[in-house]
Protein backbone atom coordinates (compact mmCIF):
# COMPACT_ATOMS: atom_id res chain seq x y z
CA UNK A 1 0.00 0.00 0.00
CA UNK A 2 3.09 2.23 1.17
CA UNK A 3 4.37 1.82 -2.72
CA UNK A 4 1.57 2.35 -4.32
CA UNK A 5 0.91 5.55 -2.29
CA UNK A 6 4.46 6.80 -3.15
CA UNK A 7 4.00 6.04 -6.62
CA UNK A 8 0.68 8.40 -6.99
CA UNK A 9 2.52 11.04 -5.14
CA UNK A 10 4.80 10.93 -7.57
CA UNK A 11 2.52 10.66 -10.75
CA UNK A 12 0.38 13.24 -9.62
CA UNK A 13 4.00 15.77 -9.20
CA UNK A 14 4.71 14.54 -12.65
CA UNK A 15 1.16 15.55 -13.90
CA UNK A 16 1.23 18.93 -12.01
CA UNK A 17 4.87 20.12 -13.60
CA UNK A 18 3.83 18.72 -17.43
CA UNK A 19 0.83 21.10 -17.18
CA UNK A 20 2.73 24.29 -16.33
CA UNK A 21 4.35 23.70 -19.70
CA UNK A 22 2.45 25.30 -22.92
CA UNK A 23 3.49 24.69 -26.32
CA UNK A 24 2.73 26.21 -29.85
CA UNK A 25 4.35 26.42 -33.04
CA UNK A 26 5.26 29.51 -35.02
CA UNK A 27 4.35 29.83 -38.34
CA UNK A 28 4.80 33.20 -40.49
CA UNK A 29 2.10 34.44 -43.20
CA UNK A 30 2.63 33.70 -46.67
CA UNK A 31 5.77 36.61 -47.79
CA UNK A 32 5.93 37.55 -44.79
CA UNK A 33 9.87 36.57 -42.51
CA UNK A 34 8.10 37.76 -39.23
CA UNK A 35 5.21 37.55 -36.51
CA UNK A 36 4.02 38.92 -33.09
CA UNK A 37 2.37 35.72 -30.57
CA UNK A 38 0.97 37.06 -27.04
CA UNK A 39 -0.01 35.20 -24.02
CA UNK A 40 0.60 35.17 -20.40
CA UNK A 41 2.54 33.16 -18.03
CA UNK A 42 1.73 32.61 -14.60
CA UNK A 43 4.22 31.53 -11.52
CA UNK A 44 6.44 28.83 -12.05
CA UNK A 45 4.71 28.09 -15.60
CA UNK A 46 6.93 28.58 -18.86
CA UNK A 47 5.66 29.39 -22.50
CA UNK A 48 7.56 27.39 -25.67
CA UNK A 49 7.53 28.27 -28.61
CA UNK A 50 9.21 26.45 -31.65
CA UNK A 51 9.99 27.83 -34.66
CA UNK A 52 11.95 26.01 -37.52
CA UNK A 53 14.96 27.75 -38.85
CA UNK A 54 18.41 27.31 -41.14
CA UNK A 55 21.96 27.40 -39.83
CA UNK A 56 23.19 30.78 -40.95
CA UNK A 57 20.14 32.93 -40.64
CA UNK A 58 19.82 35.32 -38.25
CA UNK A 59 16.51 35.08 -35.32
CA UNK A 60 15.72 38.52 -33.91
CA UNK A 61 13.11 38.16 -31.03
CA UNK A 62 12.32 41.09 -28.59
CA UNK A 63 9.48 40.56 -25.56
CA UNK A 64 7.23 43.17 -24.14
CA UNK A 65 5.00 43.38 -21.02
CA UNK A 66 1.45 44.10 -21.97
CA UNK A 67 0.11 43.62 -18.39
CA UNK A 68 0.68 42.06 -14.95
CA UNK A 69 -0.72 42.11 -11.46
CA UNK A 70 3.01 41.65 -10.09
CA UNK A 71 6.23 43.42 -10.92
CA UNK A 72 6.77 41.99 -14.84
CA UNK A 73 9.61 40.53 -14.50
CA UNK A 74 9.73 38.42 -17.68
CA UNK A 75 12.33 37.00 -19.73
CA UNK A 76 12.74 34.99 -22.68
CA UNK A 77 15.53 31.68 -23.34
CA UNK A 78 16.48 31.14 -27.36
CA UNK A 79 17.13 26.84 -26.93
CA UNK A 80 18.96 25.02 -29.87
CA UNK A 81 17.55 21.91 -31.95
CA UNK A 82 16.75 18.98 -30.00
CA UNK A 83 18.20 21.00 -25.99
CA UNK A 84 18.18 19.46 -23.09
CA UNK A 85 17.28 22.96 -21.62
CA UNK A 86 20.75 24.93 -22.22
CA UNK A 87 20.02 27.98 -24.17
CA UNK A 88 22.19 30.02 -26.27
CA UNK A 89 20.53 33.81 -25.93
CA UNK A 90 19.31 34.21 -21.93
CA UNK A 91 17.11 36.77 -21.50
CA UNK A 92 17.31 37.23 -17.85
CA UNK A 93 21.17 38.08 -18.40
CA UNK A 94 21.50 39.81 -22.12
CA UNK A 95 18.06 41.63 -22.03
CA UNK A 96 14.38 40.73 -23.57
CA UNK A 97 15.76 41.94 -26.93
CA UNK A 98 18.06 38.96 -29.34
CA UNK A 99 19.65 39.36 -32.65
CA UNK A 100 21.49 35.77 -32.92
CA UNK A 101 23.04 34.02 -35.78
CA UNK A 102 21.69 30.46 -35.51
CA UNK A 103 24.42 27.65 -35.54
CA UNK A 104 22.65 24.77 -36.95
CA UNK A 105 19.10 23.87 -38.83
CA UNK A 106 16.39 22.86 -37.05
CA UNK A 107 13.05 23.70 -34.50
CA UNK A 108 14.11 26.48 -32.17
CA UNK A 109 12.41 27.07 -28.72
CA UNK A 110 11.98 30.41 -27.57
CA UNK A 111 11.49 29.88 -23.83
CA UNK A 112 8.64 32.40 -21.94
CA UNK A 113 9.02 32.44 -18.11
CA UNK A 114 9.04 34.21 -15.16
CA UNK A 115 11.44 35.16 -12.06
CA UNK A 116 11.74 36.38 -9.17
CA UNK A 117 8.69 37.42 -6.31
CA UNK A 118 6.54 37.37 -9.45
CA UNK A 119 7.36 33.53 -10.21
CA UNK A 120 7.22 33.38 -6.42
CA UNK A 121 3.77 34.79 -5.62
CA UNK A 122 2.17 33.46 -8.85
CA UNK A 123 1.89 36.43 -10.20
CA UNK A 124 0.54 36.54 -13.95
CA UNK A 125 2.05 38.87 -16.81
CA UNK A 126 1.13 39.34 -19.98
CA UNK A 127 3.46 40.27 -22.94
CA UNK A 128 3.79 40.68 -26.59
CA UNK A 129 6.79 38.42 -28.34
CA UNK A 130 7.93 39.66 -31.57
CA UNK A 131 9.82 37.25 -33.54
CA UNK A 132 11.49 37.25 -37.34
CA UNK A 133 13.99 34.96 -39.14
CA UNK A 134 16.16 36.21 -41.99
Amino acid sequence: MKVFLTLSFVLCTMASVAAAQQVADVKFEPGNFGTMVSGTVTGDEYFDYKLGAQAGQEMFAELQVSDTDGNGVIYFNILPPDSDGVAIYNGSINGNTARIDLPEDGDYTIRVYLMGNDRDTAKTVGYNLDLSIQ
